[in-house]
C-alpha cells in the first residue's frame, strides 16, 4: 500500500515537473570509457568524434541557458527602473534612464513611457533597428494592453539579440528595451576555447611549437582533440635553474654571443629569449654549464556543465537560501554539493583570502563590490588586473559573488576575499613563468588558497617549484584537471601539492569532457555553472575551471570553521568528507568523491583533520541533504526518492 501512496505523490510531482522550465542538462550519452590510445597516444577517430559531439552538446547547453540568464538579468535591471519611477521626479526620469544604460550597456535602447512622458536612450545601430522593428512593434503593442512581452532571439551582424517589454502600473505605461545579448556569441567563442573543441592557442600567436608532453618530440594540433596530447611552448625561449646566480660579466658574454635577452629572472633561475637560436639549440648550449634543469617555456591555458517538500529526514539542518535573483532557476551546483546547509555553520570570513590566478577580474562587477582585495597583473605590470577574456570573472563569482542581495547569483562564500592576479593574457593563454610569478606573488600577498583553473600536460620544474613555495607558507592550492576526456595527467594540477578537481553534471555522472586519472582527488559541479561575466552581466560555462573554484570555496569555508587547520588537513578533510561516487573508495573519475560542503564544514569545526565517516561511507544515504533552493534538481531528487523507497520497502 506504502509503494501505491509514493508512486502516486511522485506521479503528481512529475506532472508539475513538465511545468516548470528548467535549463538543467538532460541525461544523455555518457562519456566513453577509456580507450585504447592510438600510436602516438592519441584516441581512435570514433571516439574523437563523440568526444567532438559531446563538447558541442555542451557548448550549447551553455548557450542556451546564458542567454536565459541574459533575459532573467535584464528585466531585472528594468524593473529596478520602474521601481524608482515615483521616487523620481520628472525632471530627473532622463537622467535616471541614461545612468542605467551606462551601467547595463547590453541595454542599448530603451524606451520609458510614464506620466504621459516617453523617455529614450538609444545607441543601437541603423542595421539592428531594422532587424529589431517588427519586435519593437510588438513590445509597444503589449505596453498599450498593460502586458508584458519578450521577443524570441535574432540576430543581426552576428550577434544575438532579443527585446523585453514590461508594463507599468497604469495601462500604455511600462519600458521595453532592445538588448543586445552579444555575451551568448562570447560564451560559444570561450567554450570552444576552453573545451578545447578548435586547436588553441593558435600556432604562431606566440611563435609557438606543440610537443609530445614532457619530451621534445614534435607533434602538430590540427583539431580541438589534438590538444589531449600536447604542450606548447615558445620556440625561442629557455627557462635554465643555474646553480649560482649568473654574473653580470657572464650575463654580457651571454648577449653578446647567443644574442639573448633576460625575459625574467627569479634567484637562480633565468628565462632567456635568443634573436638567433632556438629552443634545441639553446638547451645545447647551456647544458654544458651544468644546469639545476632546463626546460621549454610551456604555456598554459584555461581549463574551463525550491526542494522536495517532506523528502528525507525532518530533523535535518534547514537549508538557507539566499535571495539572489538568478539562484533558484539557475545555481543548481551549491544546493547539490549541501552549500546551503553548510552555511549553517559557517559562511566565511572576511580577513581569508583566495587568489584566482586566471585571465584577472571584472574588478567593478555589481556582484563583487566588497569582495575584492589589490592584486596584480603579472602579463602587464603597469595596469590593473582587469579581466579581458571573462574565464576569471566567472570562476571569482563561483567562490564569492555576493550572497543574499537580491541580485544576480550567490557565491559559495558569504565574507570571503578575492585576489585577482592576471597571468593569462587576452587569449586566455599564459606562460610557465608567468603562472609561477603569479603563484609566488599571491603567496608573498597573503593569500590563504590559490585557486588554478588551468593547465598544460608538461611537468615544468618551474613552475612546480613555485607550488611548492606555496604550500611550504602554509597556502592550500587547487586545479583543475583539464577539459580532454583523458587519463594524461595535466599540471598543475597532477603536482602532490595541489588538490585536482574532476567535474560533474547534474545526474553527479563524470562530466564527458571532464580529465580523469589517478591523481583526481575530489570532484565538484562543473556543467552549466552560472556566475558573474564581464561587462556586469552572467553567464552559463561548462569545464573543470568551473568544478575547481567549487574546492577552493569550500576550503575557504573549511578554514574559516577551524583556522588552526594546516592546508594538508584542509585537504584531507575535504577528502574525507566527499561523497563517494562510481568505484567504491577512491577512482580514476572522481577520486574521493564529489564534494559535500556540509560534512566538511562540520568535520572541521569538531576538530577533526579528518572527520566525517570516510568517501565510502559518505554516500550511502542522501536524504536531507539536498537544499531548497534549485529546481534544477528536482528531477534528480525525485529519481533517488524513487530508488531509496523501493529499496526500503518490503
Amino acid at each position: 500500500m506504502r509503494r501505491k501512496t509514493w508512486f502516486g505523490l511522485l506521479f503528481v510531482a512529475a506532472v508539475f515537473l513538465l511545468a516548470v522550465p528548467l535549463i538543467v542538462p538532460p541525461s544523455g550519452p555518457r562519456a566513453p570509457a577509456p580507450a585504447p590510445r592510438t600510436e602516438g597516444g592519441g584516441f581512435s577517430p570514433a571516439r574523437q568524434t563523440r568526444e567532438a559531439s559531446f563538447k558541442q552538446s555542451a557548448i550549447e547547453r551553455d548557450k542556451a541557458a546564458t542567454e536565459r540568464l541574459s533575459r532573467m538579468d535584464s528585466e531585472r535591471d528594468l524593473r529596478l527602473l520602474l521601481s524608482a519611477e515615483g521616487k523620481t521626479p520628472a525632471g530627473k526620469r532622463q537622467a535616471l534612464l541614461q545612468q542605467t544604460v551606462r551601467k547595463h550597456s547590453h541595454l542599448i535602447s530603451v524606451w520609458w513611457k510614464t506620466g504621459g512622458q516617453t523617455y529614450k536612450a538609444d545607441s543601437a545601430p541603423a542595421g539592428l533597428k531594422r532587424s529589431a522593428a517588427p519586435y519593437l512593434r510588438k513590445a509597444n503593442a503589449a505596453l498599450a494592453r498593460g502586458k508584458s512581452y519578450q521577443s524570441p532571439a535574432f540576430t543581426s551582424g552576428g550577434e544575438s539579440n532579443f527585446v523585453v517589454a514590461i508594463p507599468g502600473a497604469k495601462r500604455g505605461e511600462g519600458v521595453a528595451a532592445l538588448v543586445h545579448s552579444d555575451i551568448v556569441q562570447e560564451v560559444e567563442r570561450h567554450q570552444k576555447k576552453n573545451l578545447r573543441v578548435v586547436p588553441y592557442p593558435a600556432e604562431g600567436r606566440y611563435r609557438l611549437e606543440s610537443v609530445i608532453p614532457n619530451s621534445n618530440r614534435d607533434t602538430t594540433v590540427r583539431s580541438g582533440e589534438d590538444n589531449g596530447n600536447a604542450s606548447h611552448y615558445a620556440v625561442d625561449e629557455l627557462v635554465v635553474k643555474f646553480r649560482q646566480p649568473l654574473t653580470g660579466k657572464q650575463l654580457l658574454q651571454l648577449r653578446k654571443q647567443l644574442q639573448i635577452t633576460v625575459v625574467r629572472h627569479r634567484g637562480t633561475t633565468y628565462l632567456f629569449r635568443s634573436g638567433k637560436y632556438d629552443m634545441a639549440q639553446l638547451k645545447a648550449f647551456f647544458s654544458k654549464w651544468n644546469p639545476v634543469y632546463m626546460e621549454p617555456h610551456y604555456l598554459y591555458l584555461t581549463n574551463e556543465a525550491p526542494g522536495i517538500d517532506g523528502f528525507g529526514d525532518s530533523g535535518d539542518t534547514p537549508a538557507i537560501v539566499p535571495n539572489d535573483t538568478l539562484y533558484g532557476r539557475y545555481q543548481w551546483n551549491l544546493p547539490e554539493i549541501a552549500t546551503e546547509k553548510g552555511w549553517n555553520v559557517t559562511r566565511g570570513k572576511n580577513e581569508i583570502i583566495v587568489a584566482v590566478v586566471d585571465t584577472g577580474v571584472q574588478l567593478d562587477h555589481p556582484d563583487l563590490q566588497g569582495r575584492l582585495v589589490p592584486g596584480t597583473n603579472i602579463v602587464d605590470p603597469s595596469k590593473p588586473p582587469e579581466d579581458d577574456v571573462g574565464h576569471g570573472t566567472h570562476v571569482a563569482g563561483i567562490i564569492a559573488a555576493q550572497v543574499n542581495n537580491n541580485e544576480g547569483v550567490a557565491g559559495m562564500t558569504w565574507y570571503t576575499k578575492i585576489m585577482p592576479v592576471k597571468v593569462l593574457d587576452s587569449t586566455g593563454a599564459g606562460t610557465t613563468y608567468s603562472v609561477a610569478e603569479g603563484i609566488i606573488w599571491a603567496t608573498d600577498h597573503g593569500a590563504n588558497i590559490i585557486n588554478m583553473s588551468l593547465g598544460n600536460y608538461a611537468d615544468a620544474q618551474f613552475l612546480h617549484d613555485a607550488v611548492k613555495y606555496a604550500h611550504d607558507r602554509g597556502v592550500a592550492l587547487v586545479a583543475a584537471s583539464g577539459n580532454d576526456n583523458t587519463d594524461r595527467p595535466g599540471y598543475p594540477a597532477a603536482y602532490p601539492e595541489v588538490i585536482a578537481v574532476s567535474a560533474t553534471d547534474p545526474d553527479e555522472t563524470r562530466a564527458e569532457y571532464s580529465n580523469f586519472g589517478d591523481y583526481i582527488d575530489v570532484a565538484a559541479p562543473g556543467s552549466s555553472i552560472a556566475s558573474t561575466y564581464p561587462g556586469s552581466r552572467y553567464a552559463a560555462l561548462s569545464g573543470t575551471s568551473m568544478a575547481s573554484p567549487h574546492v577552493a570555496g569550500l576550503l575557504s569555508l573549511v578554514k574559516a570553521a577551524n583556522p588552526d587547520l594546516t592546508n594538508d588537513q584542509m585537504a584531507d578533510v575535504i577528502r574525507k568528507t566527499a561523497r563517494d561516487f562510481g568505484a567504491a573508495g577512491k577512482d580514476a573519475d572522481y577520486g574521493y568523491g564529489q564534494i559535500d560542503v556540509d560534512a566538511a564544514v562540520k568535520a572541521a569545526s569538531a576538530g577533526a583533520s579528518g572527520g566525517g565517516t570516510g568517501s565510502a561511507g559518505v554516500r550511502a544515504d542522501l536524504s536531507g541533504r539536498e537544499g531548497l533552493g534549485s529546481l534544477q534538481l528536482f528531477p534528480e531528487r525525485v529519481r533517488r526518492e524513487v530508488r531509496r523507497i523501493l529499496d526500503k520497502s518490503p
